[in-house]
């Protein structure tokens, strides 16, 4: 299947965006880049920020594909928590991971609130795959996922700045620690 002008686009720009930053990348930079013409990029983004918005919604669809896969990979709750921070370190211990794409969009285009619509979105999608794993799990409250979710986004924020993937590793041990306690909690609760 060939590959839409505007998924063409999107996946140029979003390249260079989460590379170079979006700041410094400019509307004739992803015009070279993509060897089209200036009317064809505003016909399918009519500005800047909607080019932006769209890349972080396609990011975010294709993060929520990846944790999503992982959940249906491993049937135990624990081993799903326990995958979701394996592959998170895969992915950090690339030369090429820069930290949280929507974090960094924020930090530089916050002003936007197209832009912060989407990150606040997506972390809230985030924060609803960690409530649902615990859920799973028999843990009803939303203090424990709510837990793993602040671990997940603090290991992308350390990694970014830190450059040392292991942070997710530490972050792993943490959220399966916050996992087992609020089972124990459970459990104990039942034995009173």
């Amino acid at each position: 299947m060939k590959a839409s002008i505007s998924d063409h686009i999107l996946a140029s720009a979003g390249a260079l965006f989460y590379r170079e930053g979006i700041r410094a990348v400019g509307i004739d930079r992803i015009i070279d880049e993509t060897k089209i013409a200036k009317a064809t990029l505003y016909r399918h983004f009519p500005s800047k920020d909607h080019l932006v918005a769209a890349y972080l919604q396609d990011r975010h669809e294709r993060v929520i594909r990846s944790l999503e896969s992982v959940l249906d990979e491993a049937p135990d709750p624990r081993d799903q928590l326990n995958l979701i921070f394996e592959r998170l370190h895969e992915k950090a211990d690339s030369p090429e991971f820069r930290g949280c794409a929507f974090a960094l969009a924020v930090a530089e285009h916050g002003d936007s609130e197209r832009v912060v619509n989407v990150a606040r979105a997506h972390k809230e999608t985030v924060s609803q795959i960690f409530a649902a794993l615990m859920t799973k799990a028999g843990v009803e409250t939303s203090r424990a996922a709510a837990h793993l979710s602040l671990l997940y986004e603090g290991a992308l924020a350390t990694v970014a700045v830190g450059r040392d993937p292991q942070a997710v590793l530490t972050a792993r041990d943490c959220a399966l620690f916050v996992f087992d306690a609020a089972l124990s909690q459970i459990k104990d609760a039942k034995q009173a």
